[in-house]
């Protein structure tokens, strides 16, 4: 499994090897022991899987706060999508800033996002789907949003011309970056 640095710490861009002949391929997109070896130890209780059936569908941005925290293993099961991590932990040098990388089913990367940063994506293509794994069952008292088109993140979603983005009302009422209160400190 090749493993990549992000500029935002801890974020980490995960290329599992693929082992292909003609029936197809063989992937193994996680393996304990072989991230512990290189740092990185999860203990993932849940796996979530959904559907977007339009091109510019955005879920996001999203973040389960404490008690209720949750890491994060995202990749793309079918179709193409834009995933991003915006760091939310208060004191933080790289606080408010994002990272974004393509996940498709043709290129296999994982996005690998732990707790105190805010998740979202866009589709690039129809019937995108995106499967992730999670370190904390869902709450929904400590679920919560941030404003995807937030300007003072400045994420460019890279939406195609003409096309608007389809939200939930949940994601359209969510507040910016300025009027939310982390509940994320930064343990540097």
């Amino acid at each position: 499994m090749k493993i990549e640095k992000t500029k935002l710490p801890g974020v980490l861009i995960l290329t599992p090897a693929r082992f292909g002949d003609a029936r197809g391929f063989f992937s193994e997109s996680w393996n304990r022991k072989t991230l512990a070896d290189h740092g990185v130890t999860f203990d993932f209780v849940q796996d979530n899987h959904s559907l977007s059936a339009r091109v510019g569908t955005v879920r996001g941005l999203h973040f389960q706060s404490p008690p209720h925290a949750q890491d994060k293993l995202v990749r793309c099961g079918k179709g193409r999508l834009f995933d991003v991590a915006v760091d939310i932990r208060r004191g933080s040098p790289t606080y408010g800033q994002w990272i974004g990388e393509e996940l498709s089913f043709e290129n296999g990367r994982q996005l690998l996002i732990p707790a105190g940063f805010l998740h979202g994506f866009v589709t690039r293509v129809p019937d995108t789907e995106i499967i992730y794994k999670c370190t904390d069952y869902y709450a929904p008292e400590c679920d919560g949003a941030v404003r995807f088109d937030d300007p003072d993140i400045g994420i460019d979603w890279g939406l195609p011309d003409g096309v608007q983005a389809l939200l939930s009302d949940k994601d359209a009422r969510a507040p910016l970056l300025r009027d939310f209160e982390t509940p994320f400190v930064y343990e540097g």
